[in-house]
């Protein structure tokens, strides 16, 4: 495993954990020799990552093993810049399984899986249990608006995950167990047909009883747990098949197929599970035309079914829970690209890119809300699509009299988004039809990025961009709610939102670390956020509730104003640091750690949110520091600790206090081809609040308990 130590020195934003190595004994390796070893693919163009002009992270196989949590998201929210609290995606709803880049909200980053678009179709979120960590081979992470590379999701940046690919006859085996009755097996099995076509087949299976997630301690109160609460139990299950050929000695290619299912009890009712059944397929070509040229075709097709239910308390005897509502999401998203690279190295121009791609989604939301009796009161139905189509140039140059690397892009992107049915029928009544009208904006997205080599060991680099941003179809199609926790209104008169931004930043590494530091400044307009009514606009709330067939809601009746509505009416300015470190002390001991500051506020809103003032769910001051210790060549300890500051869940109130989590991780490889492994989470079993956007206190969530897990890696 000493290939891996060259690896890991060179990701620049590493900021966690060292990772396992039964070569670490070795004396470390020149961090600058082998920082150009390591290509990125996340650009389209294969930079390597000594000439990335944005802050990038590279996470390896083995630093992902090497964390104390055990899901992809969890390992992620210790990345400087990721806002992803203390509560694992399984323990989340899946409509809220989100990444949040730079405080610029959720929904707006794009996560790719090979390469191939994985946000939810619907709703913008992430599944990330399409991708356990046993599949994993590394992941990148490119900060910063790359709208001009791939569109729709791009204003915080991209997130890369590769998977595993075929590379011998052999078996893979990983199994794990702990707290809660946390439970993952996942096996693999590679298949060498021939030289010009491998195979890989994998399965994997993952079930918790999940931990409590409502706050029963400071500032919730156990009032917030009601009859029929349970934990947050969870089952998904993945089977995916990957196959690699050569059809001509200049064409590689790819066919991946897969099926996935999660149930879960997110809404925290034992009555009321959520179901999702996901089926893909994707397939492209990579052809070499010349030496240094060559041409790119991926298509993909995603079809998902989700069923979603939610449940309340009668407030009234005998106190027992009911199902509320449900909804019925299916959808389906169908894309293509075309790339065209070519290395030119001619009057200054050292390589361009030329790409053309198209995406559309199709979906559908027919919402049920019912009375304790189970009779349905009024349905919502909405139905749409949305079309997008992007093309894109890029350059690259590196100049001959000073040190200076320059990149420059733009993409034009034209997004439609028609939705011919939108209706609400109260129960006796006939349906009241809404007519909305079609939506388009065509915009351009340019970036430029620059890489100055001041000497052989410290880099300069700035970046600035322009992206944008679609409202997702939960935004426009789905409403929601009861008369408990409150009503979020959908909006289909959404537009994109446009986001400019730039950043500057340096890199410094010698023979046993590196330190980089990067500062940046983004600013949305016509940013879609959600926002509660007031009494102030009671009348507005009464029509919207009117035009969603929720009677009552907006009614002054009671008082009761509990009304969430999606608008474009603000603008949402971002501004930070974020600071990563590595070091290697001596052959036993690593150092590695990461802080960031971010600032988030509205600076103009037409709503009766507050300006000027931290946004809910992002607190200004992350860190976090782990120290690897490597008695014997063959064994690795790893202690963590993750900071989180004060916060906001609501702008300016709800307050998240600050809270500190020590994390341990305990590897030790008994032969090449087996590992065991035992993580500790919250070591300490620290009660605490995590950050959240919310807009009650009864969504306060309790961060996670200590969860001890063990496990094991095979391969044969």
């Amino acid at each position: 495993m000493r290939s891996f130590q060259a690896l890991r020195v060179t990701a620049f934003a590493m900021g966690l954990i060292a990772p396992v190595s039964w070569a670490q004994i070795a004396p470390p390796p020149n961090y600058d020799q082998k920082l150009s070893d390591v290509v990125v693919n996340a650009t389209r163009s294969d930079t390597p990552l000594d000439q990335m002009p944005l802050n990038t992270t590279i996470l390896t196989k083995e630093v992902l093993e090497s964390s104390p949590d055990q899901t992809i998201d969890q390992v992620l929210k210790n990345v400087p810049g990721v806002f992803l609290n203390d509560v694992p995606y399984y323990q989340k709803d899946p409509t809220g399984q989100s990444i949040n880049v730079r405080g610029l909200g959720y929904g707006r980053t794009l996560v790719l899986i090979d390469g191939l678009p994985a946000n939810d179709a619907f709703y913008g979120t992430v599944q990330w249990n399409l991708v356990p960590m046993s599949s994993i081979e590394s992941v990148e992470f490119v900060r910063g608006g790359v709208s001009n590379l791939y569109g729709n999701y791009g204003m915080g940046g991209v997130i890369n995950i590769n998977t595993k690919t075929p590379k011998n006859s052999g078996q893979e085996l990983s199994a794990s167990y702990g707290s809660f009755a946390t439970g993952n097996v996942a096996v693999s099995k590679d298949v060498m047909v021939s030289d010009a076509m491998q195979m890989r087949l994998s399965a994997d299976y993952f079930s918790s009883e999940g931990f409590q997630n409502y706050a029963t301690i400071y500032p919730g109160s156990p009032a917030n747990i009601k009859n029929g609460m349970g934990t947050d139990a969870v089952k998904n299950s993945n089977i995916r098949l990957q196959n690699y050929f050569k059809p001509t000695q200049d064409t590689n290619a790819f066919l991946r197929m897969g099926y996935s299912t999660m149930a879960d009890l997110s809404n925290n009712y034992a009555i009321a599970p959520n179901l999702i059944q996901m089926a893909d397929i994707a397939a492209g070509s990579t052809t070499q035309l010349d030496v240094d040229k060559k041409a790119q075709v991926n298509v993909y097709y995603q079809n998902t079914n989700f069923y979603k239910q939610t449940a309340n308390n009668l407030t009234a005897a005998p106190y027992k829970p009911y199902i509320n509502a449900n909804y019925t999401d299916p959808y389906s998203t169908l894309g293509a690209s075309a790339q065209y690279t070519h290395d030119l190295k001619l009057a200054g121009i050292d390589q361009y890119i030329l790409a053309v791609d198209a995406r559309n989604i199709s979906a559908s939301n027919q919402t049920n809300n019912l009375a304790y009796t189970g009779a349905v009161n009024s349905v919502n139905y909405a139905q749409g699509q949305q079309n997008f189509y992007g093309l894109l140039g890029q350059l690259k140059s590196k100049a001959s009299a000073i040190p200076l690397e320059a990149t420059l892009g733009a993409r034009v992107d034209a997004w439609n988004s028609q939705t011919p049915n939108y209706y609400t029928a109260n129960s006796g009544s006939a349906p009241t039809y809404s007519a909305v009208p079609n939506k388009s904006k065509t915009q351009l997205s340019p970036s430029l990025g620059l890489l100055y080599r001041a000497s052989a060991d410290w880099d300069l680099r700035s970046a600035a961009y322009q992206a944008f941003h679609a409202p997702s179809m939960n935004n426009t199609l789905r409403s929601y709610g009861n008369s408990v926790s409150g009503y979020s209104l959908a909006n289909p008169n959404l537009t994109p939102e446009t986001m400019t931004g730039y950043e500057v930043g340096t890199d410094y590494r010698w023979k046993n670390g590196f330190a980089q530091l990067t500062a940046f400044n983004n600013y949305i307009q016509n940013a879609i956020t959600s926002y509660k009514i007031t009494n102030t606009n009671l009348a507005f709330a009464t029509s919207l509730c009117a035009s969603a067939g929720i009677s009552g809601c907006g009614a002054s009746t009671g008082g009761y104003t509990n009304v969430s509505y999606y608008t474009n009416q603000q603008n949402l300015l971002s501004q930070g640091l974020e600071f990563q470190y590595h070091h290697d002390i001596n052959p036993h001991w690593g150092l590695d750690g990461g802080y960031s500051y971010t600032k988030t506020t509205l600076t103009w809103s037409a709503t009766s949110d507050p300006i000027n003032t931290q946004v809910g769910g992002v607190p200004r001051n992350m860190g976090n520091i782990g120290m690897t210790y490597y008695p014997v060549p063959q064994a690795s300890l790893t202690a963590t600790v993750r900071y989180v500051g004060n916060s906001w869940m609501a702008t300016g109130s709800l307050p998240v206090p600050a809270y500190a989590v020590v994390g341990l991780k305990a590897n030790y490889q008994m032969t090449p081809q087996a590992a065991v492994f035992a993580s500790v989470v919250n070591l300490l079993n620290r009660q605490y609040v995590t950050f959240n956007i919310a807009s009650q206190a009864s969504s306060y969530q309790a961060g996670m308990p200590q969860a001890i897990t063990v496990g094991t890696r095979i391969q044969f």
